[in-house]
């Protein structure tokens, strides 16, 4: 087939290959055989290789690099084809770099790397291409297609010069025009590398037409594009001359400055910020002088400037450090919370002590209605500080926090730097409200993520606003999260945090609360306030209505039921005209608040075997809660529970049934009963899902009493986690645990020695009236909690002998 192509190109494919040859990689170039081309020598190797086979004379081969970045190619970062070469000139430049002048031969295809020192030496074969017949009329008609196309693509591209035309139609060789027409077309690498790879040079031809076509394409679109944009440019010229023709006027009759530049500099002469951002500042401001009023362009930087210059830089309010000053605020507005006002005064009394301290990352974590959002502003009335809050509830959107760059159409700063503009201080009390509740990892970015940079003590002294595009020092502000649930907060985001748990109010607590705070706030929300005579409650009032009227660990609803108890007040005050009795009873409650909803379980005795009183910690406060176990005869070996258990509950109910199993006899159990007998424990209020391992000691000494028939002692209950070998756990939730005991007229608690140290903490008026049991183990609990008195009418174990085989 190469014997039907005259010429030169005939002697060029046909060179004789080596056994090794040396390689030279090239960078974003492929080589087609025949043509030929120059290239900037830049790797002292690649200089080493060419000097010797300029030497020489000798063939080299010149491959394509896969990746342009990587200095020392291996076989894999190089393409499988290249072309046979030999070097024609070598040109030093004035600037030392060397340019070498190469002819393309015949194409080869790498076998292997052999030495990669000094320069890449390696295997190749020659492959075989196969010519078209020079009479296929279908080659000519593609090949003069091709020379047109090209000239066409050269005519309308700027890249490419013309004198390429002429290279083109003074190439004789048609196989030639083909590949230097491959070799200087702006394809991709790829597609490159795809057509040296074709065997069939008609193939090539068809496939060159394809992309050259496309390129074509591209440019006719182009082309339309600039049309239609050229007379907005011109446009737009015009009227930049004229604008700089109005300024050169206005320079010359003094009044070159617009009155939105002359404001904006007197205000940057009253800012304290640092030298690197009143040079970023006067850099902005000089654009002012470029855009015309009119523009929309000059509405955007104006109202960039306006935001930059309104924003705190480095204005900080004086705080107020008295510490007993703090103390008496904190107490006024908020009853309990000990933990928090103690860390705050902690925090004051060492800036007191250092005058200058990077403030805490607090997080409240707690149930709703306790109070976390409103602390916030006691704590700013307390150090004399701006207050200001910010609701991340729902947030999903980054750009929330960081602000869109000026780029888009609509732009403006991110919440934060919003919220320090609006309280016009740089170490405001930051409230950062439902923290819990951000929107994590969605389609606009991930909020979380981004409040990692605003929560850091150690990067938020230059937190970066996207539209602002200048850091902000953060560091002096006080940032107080709050939280309902920590588990939605991602782990670096809470690590960022000091976290201070609040835990539910306490009945005793919240009578406190109605009586100083809601019982005034809604007198005068309801006008009550103004009247001679206004509503007295009383503590058993208060306290029906936190224990019969509302569920809840903070003091929402309390709030709500004495606002509706008020506006009825108010509503017969209006009606009948006089009231006679402002006293609010518990009687009266009913009246105007309607029948309660819900009641408090109140110590049921010890009459029946099997029910044990537990307690329980839920997100309301604490509650008792009975355990149950009944016997039935059957085959055995079943156990039934029911009472919407979780998996973690049922788990403790196996584990309490195996260890009273395997200490049968020391409760002086008939091991035989397990046979023959079936036990169901329950959990009553069915349809409240319960969870935990607290009731395991509980649930222990339920099925112990059923099976023994021995009375629970009077007035206990218990709370605690078993082991299988029968040691004792701590919980948690001892405090509100003790209170729902003691509202239920508990006079005795079994817990686990290890729970002291949290009744230690407990204030001892909340523990009068109940006495503590520490334990250790399940034997302990029984000890104490089984007395040895038989209930009435208990049931009789008398198991019949068993069959022969089984006596044997």
């Amino acid at each position: 087939m190469i014997a039907d192509i005259e010429g030169d190109f005939v002697d060029m494919l046909n060179v004789e290959t080596p056994n090794e040859i040396p390689i030279l990689p090239v960078k974003n170039t492929v080589f087609m055989p025949g043509v030929a081309a120059s290239i900037l020598i830049t790797r002292e190797s690649s200089a080493k290789l060419v000097r010797k086979a300029e030497r020489q004379s000798s063939v080299i081969a010149i491959v394509s690099q896969r990746d342009p970045d990587v200095e020392d190619p291996t076989k894999d970062d190089l393409y499988e084809y290249g072309a046979l070469a030999k070097i024609v000139k070598q040109l030093t430049l004035p600037n030392g770099a060397v340019t070498v002048i190469i002819q393309g031969l015949g194409r080869v295809r790498v076998l292997e790397i052999l030495k990669d020192s000094p320069y890449l030496i390696g295997r190749v074969e020659q492959t075989t291409e196969i010519m078209p017949d020079k009479h296929d009329k279908e080659w000519k008609t593609g090949i003069e297609d091709l020379r047109r196309a090209a000239d066409e693509y050269i005519n309308k591209s700027d890249d490419i010069p013309d004198e390429a035309t002429y290279a083109i139609h003074n190439i004789r060789n048609d196989v030639m025009a083909l590949n230097f027409i491959v070799a200087n077309m702006p394809f991709s690498m790829k597609e490159k590398i795809n057509l040296l790879s074709v065997d069939t040079i008609k193939e090539r031809l068809f496939n060159t037409l394809k992309a050259l076509n496309r390129e074509i394409n591209l440019q006719n679109i182009k082309a339309d594009i600039r049309n239609k944009t050229r007379q907005d440019i011109d446009e737009q010229q015009k009227n930049y001359f004229l604008q700089q023709q109005i300024k050169n006027l206005q320079a010359e009759i003094g009044n070159d400055a617009s009155p939105d530049k002359d404001s904006l500099e007197g205000k940057a002469k009253r800012k304290k910020w640092s030298k690197e951002t009143e040079k970023t500042f006067q850099k902005e401001l000089e654009k002012l002088d470029n855009l015309h009023p009119q523009s929309p362009d000059y509405n955007l930087q104006l109202t960039y400037l306006q935001t930059f210059i309104a924003l705190p830089w480095n204005e900080y309010t004086r705080d107020d450090l008295n510490l007993q000053r703090a103390q008496k605020i904190l107490d006024h507005d908020h009853y309990g919370m000990e933990k928090v006002k103690e860390r705050i005064l902690e925090y004051m009394a060492v800036l007191s002590l250092r005058g200058d301290l990077k403030s805490p990352i607090i997080c409240l974590y707690g149930p709703p209605g306790v109070g976390k959002t409103s602390l916030g502003k006691s704590i700013a009335e307390a150090m004399k500080r701006k207050y200001v809050r910010m609701s991340l509830g729902g947030l999903h959107d980054e750009a929330e926090i960081r602000g869109h760059r000026r780029t888009y159409i609509g732009a403006m700063p991110g919440r934060i730097i919003k919220s320090i503009q609006k309280a016009g201080s740089s170490n405001p009390v930051f409230i950062l409200d439902e923290i819990d509740k951000v929107t994590q990892a969605t389609v606009n970015g991930d909020p979380a993520s981004a409040l990692l940079e605003v929560l850091d003590p150690e990067q938020n002294n230059a937190f970066h606003d996207n539209y602002l595009d200048v850091d902000f020092d953060l560091s002096k502000v006080l940032f107080i999260a709050t939280a309902n649930n920590l588990s939605t907060i991602p782990r670096p985001l809470l690590d960022r945090m000091e976290i201070i748990e609040l835990s539910g109010y306490t009945t005793e607590e919240k009578i406190e609360i109605a009586k100083r705070h809601l019982i005034p706030r809604e007198l005068e929300n309801t006008g009550l306030k103004t009247l001679k005579e206004r509503p007295r409650f009383n503590k058993a009032s208060i306290e029906k209505i936190i224990e019969q009227y509302t569920r809840e660990s903070g003091v929402r609803q309390l709030e709500k039921q004495i606002n509706k108890a008020m506006r009825k007040l108010a509503f017969k005050r209006q009606m009948d005209g006089e009231i006679t009795n402002w006293k609010i009873t518990p009687d009266s409650i009913e009246d105007l608040l309607g029948k309660p909803p819900f009641y408090r379980d109140i110590y049921q005795g010890n009459n029946y075997a099997g029910v044990v009183t537990g307690l329980a910690w839920t997100s309301v406060g604490g509650e008792i809660l009975f355990i149950e176990t009944s016997l039935s005869r059957g085959k055995g070996a079943k156990l039934t529970l029911t009472g919407n258990l979780g998996d973690v509950m049922k788990e403790s109910a196996v584990l309490a049934l195996e260890y009273v199993k395997a200490h049968a006899e020391t409760l002086n159990i008939d091991y035989r009963i397990f046979d023959h007998w079936n036990i169901h424990i329950h959990v009553p209020e069915g349809a409240t899902p319960k969870d935990g391992p607290s009731a395991g000691i509980t649930i222990a000494t339920s099925i112990a009493s059923a099976l023994t028939q021995r009375k629970v002692r009077k007035n206990t209950a218990m709370t605690g986690e078993i082991t299988l070998r029968g040691k004792v756990l701590p919980v948690g939730g001892i405090k509100e645990k003790i209170l729902a005991a003691k509202r239920a007229g508990i006079t005795d608690i079994i817990l686990c020695k290890e729970n002291e140290k949290d009744i230690l903490e407990i204030e001892q008026d909340y523990l009068k009236g109940v006495t503590f049991h520490y334990v250790e183990s399940v034997q302990d609990v029984w000890a104490f909690a089984l007395t040895d008195e038989i209930v009435d009418h208990p049931l009789s174990f008398e198991i019949e002998e068993e069959n022969e085989k089984e006596k044997a």
